[in-house]
């Protein structure tokens, strides 16, 4: 559970220098991914009202858009793993802009589902895992710090978006704001620039490098052949090794094997139970205060203040997380986040005016931050940052189910009860319940990993006493074969000199 050595990367993180310019492009891109879902539902009440559509029927906007976006994390690692993070970045931020421009020309919300849904939530995908993965190729020691400030993005970019969408729209309406929004998002293309390549051969290692060695490598196999006059086959076994070789080839792409990592699977079904009601309570707030007669601003204002909290939470929590006591168990410290974020949902109900969505907003906004802080930290200790790569893609897959489902589900219960606070009463008993698993089953992992570790070094110490009692069985042969040959020698030297 403890992070990857540097030997296994095949690199070492710099911890520093460029990478913090990596952490900025990471900040901007990851920023407006994760906002922009939330940011938008400033506009959903009056494109309700546009299109006369059911709370459930506006949700699927956000809904479609995340899913997207998690759906899209197979397709982006494997383009990361292809072609590295930074033209990936600049692609998905040239995607999303153009998604959020062409949604102007909207008739329908079932357009709406499709450019802001599906174009632009599959261009914030390419712009979340690889800025996700690159920030962990640069960072080792530092890691849950710079992972930490990457994340603030989100309630920065949040923080601002709220009350700007708000103006924008008193300014230019739904449709103008969504064309200022998109070539807004052109500025991923610029974050995507940051992401200086780095693996496990700088340029300078390759100049050292003697090109001789090239072609002494090229040649291994062909010579290996040409010396032993060895004849490839061509029957059943060439076919299975190439099989083989394919699945190879594949998992390298996407490593499927993960799917027997007992930590991985604990982490994976913890978080699809808790993406059910991870973003549905921040969809719904700026129309819950709407709904008990807040005016516009002030309702949107909601937004900037989990947003502001956010901001702090989130490098506050990396710095948490990265000291020696959090660090070697912080897969409780996440369990308890996601139930802490559970608890504040179960207590929204009480707010009953203004004020009281102000302190529930700023709970909200420390439960939230501390979760999206440690949310990838956890996963990159669980596999390493070797796998890392094809875990995200996996587990974003699987999470875009519950986030397709769950702020739907959400609006459904707003639709049938003709209140809010039903709906949160589900989001905050399931985040609780996912908190509870996951601190149950990482209980559970740790101690059959320390079982494990002991097991293998008696084995390690077994292998060690009869490697050395078997060493001590044949002394007694080996001088016997030692003298015998000793004697043999002058017949050998005197037969060598008669010939």
């Amino acid at each position: 559970m403890a992070p990857l050595s540097n030997n296994v990367m095949g690199f070492t993180p710099p911890d520093g220098g460029w990478g913090w310019m990596v952490v900025l492009g990471a900040f901007i891109s990851m920023g407006f991914s994760y906002a922009f879902s939330k940011a938008i539902t400033v506009f959903f009440k009056e494109i309700q009202d546009h299109f006369g559509a059911s709370y459930s029927e506006i949700a699927w906007i956000s809904s479609i858009l995340l899913a997207a976006m998690y759906a899209g994390g197979p397709v982006s690692s494997i383009l990361v793993n292809r072609y590295g993070s930074r033209p990936v970045v600049m692609f998905g931020g040239l995607l999303s802009g153009a998604g959020m421009i062409i949604s102007t020309f909207s008739s329908s919300i079932m357009q709406l589902y499709i450019f802001i849904g599906v174009i632009a939530g599959f261009g914030f995908s390419l712009n979340l895992q690889p800025s996700v993965i690159v920030v962990g190729k640069y960072f080792l020691k530092r890691r849950p710090i710079a992972n930490g400030l990457a994340m603030a993005g989100s309630p920065v970019v949040l923080s601002t978006l709220a009350p700007l969408n708000q103006f924008l729209f008193d300014k230019f309406g739904w449709r103008g704001s969504f064309f200022i929004l998109g070539a807004l998002l052109l500025n991923c293309c610029v974050a995507g620039a940051l992401f200086r390549p780095l693996g496990p051969m700088t340029a300078s290692e390759k100049k050292k490098k003697n090109p001789s060695q090239d072609l002494a490598e090229k040649g291994t196999d062909e010579t290996l052949l040409s010396a032993n006059k060895l004849q490839p086959s061509y029957g059943t076994k060439m076919e299975e090794n190439t099989e083989e070789t394919c699945m190879e080839k594949f998992n390298k792409v996407l490593d499927l094997t993960l799917f027997k990592h007992r930590g991985f699977m604990i982490y994976l079904v913890g978080n699809v139970v808790m993406f059910f009601a991870f973003y549905a309570p921040i969809v719904f707030l700026t129309p819950y205060a709407k709904h008990l007669g807040v005016d516009e601003y002030s309702s949107a204002f909601l937004l900037s203040i989990l947003a502001i909290v956010d901001m702090f939470a989130r490098p506050g929590t990396g710095l948490i997380a990265n000291t020696k006591w959090v660090r070697p168990r912080i897969q409780y410290f996440f369990s308890f986040s996601i139930a802490f974020n559970g608890f504040c949902h179960l207590m929204c109900p009480l707010a009953t005016d203004y004020f009281g969505l102000v302190v529930y907003s700023v709970f909200f906004g420390l439960a939230f931050g501390m979760v999206c802080a440690l949310l990838f930290e956890t996963l990159m200790d669980l596999v390493g940052v070797k796998r890392f790569s094809s875990a995200v893609g996996l587990v974003t897959i699987v999470e875009c189910v519950p986030l397709l489902l769950g702020p739907p589900i959400g609006g459904a219960i707003v639709d049938a009860f003709g209140d809010y606070k039903y709906m949160y009463f589900e989001c905050g008993a399931i985040m609780v319940a996912a908190g509870l698993f996951l601190f149950v089953m990482n209980y559970y992992n740790y101690r059959m990993l320390e079982k494990e570790e002991k097991e293998r070094q008696t084995k390690e110490i077994e292998m060690k006493e009869n490697a050395g009692s078997k060493k001590d069985e044949m002394s007694p042969n080996e001088d016997k074969i030692q003298n015998g040959s000793e004697s043999a020698k002058p017949d050998t030297e005197k037969a060598w000199k008669e010939n």
